[in-house]
């Protein structure tokens, strides 16, 4: 049988499949049970019957009986997984948090149908932020998941369920989507790895949009080993997504042993009272010298000031595309909280669009010159983590300053990856990012893999 202790990494499963000791049956009996023991009834939405997953475990075993090669061919055999209810699945509801607009699809998304594909086990639909509008993971119908290292906190979202279900255990890996740090901030708060690629890289048919030109979906995984064997499943050229991408070959896949890390100034970092912040951020600093890096600082206004054209400019009008006719004909069926922020998008201009875009183009150019004397940039993913009770009374304002670390990357066209970095003293994780040009994507999960092996998080 399955060994109680043996980790949902990955890497370890891969090696319990090629070496026999247990199979996807045993791996699923496990799991299984594990959300059945589970006291959190909002991590998940919707899930298909325990008999759905047992037979998918069957029906991968009796393949590799068949054909002992299957395991070696396929990279995610019986590796179980997750994804964000604003994802496609065949058969399966899509709500995006708002049960008035759920739906069943007759296809499954493509990046989701390369992954089981590839041989993984699909365990459900995970709980969000209505419509992927927040960072904190509590706007939801379906109720809050819980943070597993202190139900107190948030879990941070808008990918709660995804991040909850991998950090308790459930699941090896999990899909989220990413606008403004929906898949950084809560693998921050749930002590995970969360990839956020360079848009378009990964297909985004079959996903309901938030910020369709910015959107990406987004990975969670236990290290960034993990997700960058399952970024490697899911990269592809989806030719009818209009905004998919090919990842450019002429990008080195990693950075040199010597590298140049950026961080703002010390004048410039912002911890919103949490105490331990800048210490744990200052140690992650010193794991990326002792991993060969070379910090040099930037200046962050031009980052700033594009995160604030997220939530303070014409893109949220965008976030109208998928809710128009629910708000036109049943504005009641969205949270009032959700409701407000997609209703401010109906106060910009066509010409604010255009002066927005005018701003962007030269604070990307600043970004480019900054970006021309580091090879990348650490920073801490979110400045603090808030009690739930402090978030439901002031929503919008910490919403914001949990997306002050996060919320530019997509508008700047970087790609980025959350890593643990240590505990406080409460037990509660705290998170850096590392953020590079689009196309460094493996280069940045090759930096993540050196930055978990020297700091042992």
């Amino acid at each position: 049988m399955i060994a109680a202790g043996l980790s949902l990494e990955i890497a370890s499963l891969r090696s319990a499949f090629l070496g026999g000791t247990t199979s996807a049956t045993e791996l699923a009996a496990r799991v299984l049970a594990r959300i059945a023991q589970s006291d959190d009834p909002a991590v998940w939405i919707s899930r298909p019957g325990e008999n759905t997953v047992r037979a998918r475990a069957c029906e991968l075993d009796a393949a590799a009986r068949a054909d002992p090669s299957t395991v070696a061919r396929l990279p995610l055999f019986g590796i179980p997984f997750a994804v964000k209810d604003n994802i496609d699945v065949a058969g399966m509801p899509t709500t995006a948090g708002c049960p008035a607009f759920a739906y069943t699809p007759a296809e499954t998304a493509p990046v989701v149908a390369q992954l089981l594909a590839a041989g993984a086990m699909l365990l459900g639909k995970t709980n969000l932020d209505q419509f992927a509008t927040g960072l904190v993971g509590t706007r939801s119908p379906y109720g809050a998941p819980l943070n597993p290292f202190d139900g107190r906190f948030i879990p941070g979202g808008s990918s709660s369920g995804s991040a909850v279900a991998v950090a308790s255990g459930f699941a090896s890996f999990a899909l989220g989507t990413d606008t403004a740090g929906s898949g950084r901030v809560p693998a921050a708060f749930n002590n995970l790895v969360g990839l956020k690629p360079t848009r378009g890289l990964l297909s985004m048919r079959g996903v309901v949009p938030a910020c369709r030109s910015l959107d990406c979906l987004s990975v969670f995984a236990l290290t960034a080993q993990d997700a960058s064997a399952v970024f490697d499943v899911a990269v592809f050229f989806d030719p009818e997504d209009p905004l998919a991408r090919t990842l450019d070959p002429a990008v080195a896949p990693r950075f040199g042993s010597q590298f140049r890390f950026g961080v703002p100034r010390s004048s410039d970092l912002e911890f919103f009272g949490n105490k331990e912040g800048a210490a744990l951020f200052g140690s992650a600093v010193g794991i990326l010298e002792t991993a060969g890096g070379t910090k040099v600082e930037i200046h962050f206004t031009p980052f700033r000031d594009a995160g604030r054209l997220l939530y303070g400019g014409p893109w949220v009008a965008e976030r109208l595309h998928a809710t128009q006719r629910l708000l036109s004909e049943n504005p009641d069926a969205l949270l009032p909280i959700t409701r407000q922020i997609i209703e401010g998008g109906h106060r910009y201009s066509a010409l604010d669009a255009y002066r927005a875009q005018y701003d962007l183009a030269a604070l990307r150019r600043a970004v480019g010159a900054e970006f021309r004397e580091i090879d990348v940039l650490l920073l801490p993913t979110a400045g603090t983590i808030y009690e739930t009770a402090a978030i439901a009374a002031e929503p919008i304002r910490l919403n914001t300053n949990l997306g002050l670390y996060t919320s530019f990357v997509n508008l700047l066209d970087l790609a980025a990856i959350a890593l643990p970095a240590g505990l406080d003293e409460n037990g509660l994780p705290f998170g850096i990012s590392l953020i590079a040009p689009a196309h460094r994507d493996f280069a940045l999960l090759d930096l993540g893999a050196r930055f978990q092996q020297v700091s042992g998080y």
